[in-house]
């Protein structure tokens, strides 16, 4: 049975050039394609909310911020990141609007920069690690670690800035989004995993110099919904265990607790498909129905549990 509710989380192969390019016109390009696959999932009765990742065009704008370190202020990674959710969301929002109105079934769609809750205490702050960014010169990178940006020593490529990755504990815009789903829209939320924010003492919320993984996210907004399905779209048709081994091997469906074993087991790198399992066992093991990992393509087959690495609960005693 195809869900009722599902959220779906595009990588960012969903919004660059097959080589990787993230030039204007090649992420228009990209989300009018993928959001032809998810026209066809609204159309067929599906109600969608999408999310989607950030990594290139945040890396773009600290490119920027490097350039023009001398003229104007460096921007800081909450604002990267409340920047490239409205702009992947409006495009997004266009993209999406038009292939619905070529199918005889107009909706609207609206994007919401959405907030997402860190703890102020989460220990990734002390251990700045996730990679952002170009890689420098160390003479280039220690003038911004003079800034007060964190950069890391990767060998022969150069320098590159690390941040910390909290996790995701909360969606703040939830109400929101909810909001839109009972108006009739179609929602746009969560980008990049969201605009990491924390409360101070006095319970006060401010951006922090963060990055949030967008699989993550994505389940915990799709729990915030009471989403069936979690759906994340990437740039293989499914997980494999034992990656790039003469005994690689595709898993299609599985559950929740099977794939934790081969999380725990390490066969899932973190800097590539490790979040995308652990997000799809966090949703099923919460509640979801469904999560699915497939590519673009593959996105209606897997919703109806026929492609990809479906993932679902553990069968009861």
């Amino acid at each position: 049975m195809i869900p009722s509710r599902a959220v779906i989380a595009l990588g960012g192969n969903a919004m660059t050039a097959p080589d990787g390019s993230a030039r204007p016109d090649d992420q228009r390009s990209a989300l009018t394609a993928a959001m032809e696959h998810v026209a066809d999932l609204i159309a067929g009765g599906t109600e969608v909310v999408i999310t989607h990742g950030n990594g290139p065009q945040v890396g773009n704008l600290l490119v920027k911020n490097e350039l023009a370190a001398d003229v104007v202020p460096p921007v800081t990674l909450d604002w990267c990141g409340a920047q490239t959710q409205a702009t992947i969301g409006f495009t997004i929002a266009d993209a999406l609007e038009s292939a619905l109105a070529r199918r005889g079934r107009p909706r609207p769609v609206s994007a919401v920069v959405t907030r997402t809750l860190v703890d102020a205490a989460d220990p990734a702050f002390d251990r700045p690690a996730k990679p952002v960014g170009r890689y420098l010169p160390r003479r280039e990178a220690e003038r911004f670690a003079a800034l007060g940006q964190d950069w890391a020593d990767f060998g022969e490529r150069g320098w590159r800035r690390v941040v910390p990755s909290p996790q995701p504990r909360e969606i703040l815009d939830a109400p929101a989004v909810r909001a839109l789903l009972a108006a009739g829209v179609v929602p746009v939320a969560a980008g990049g995993g969201g605009v990491p924010v924390a409360r101070d003492g006095s319970g006060t919320l401010h951006g922090v110099q963060a990055v949030l993984d967008k699989d993550r996210t994505a389940a915990l907004l799709a729990c915030a919904l009471g989403a069936e399905a979690l759906v994340i779209a990437t740039d293989v048709p499914c997980a494999v265990l034992d990656y790039g081994t003469a005994a690689a091997r595709p898993i299609g469906r599985t559950t929740a607790g099977e794939l934790r074993a081969h999380l725990t087991g390490g066969h899932f790198a973190e800097g590539s498909m490790g979040p995308k399992v652990e997000a799809a066992v966090r949703f099923v093991e919460a509640g979801g129905r469904r999560a699915v990992i497939t590519g673009l393509d593959g996105v209606a087959a897997g919703l109806a549990g026929r492609a990809g690495t479906v993932v679902e609960p553990d069968p009861r005693p």
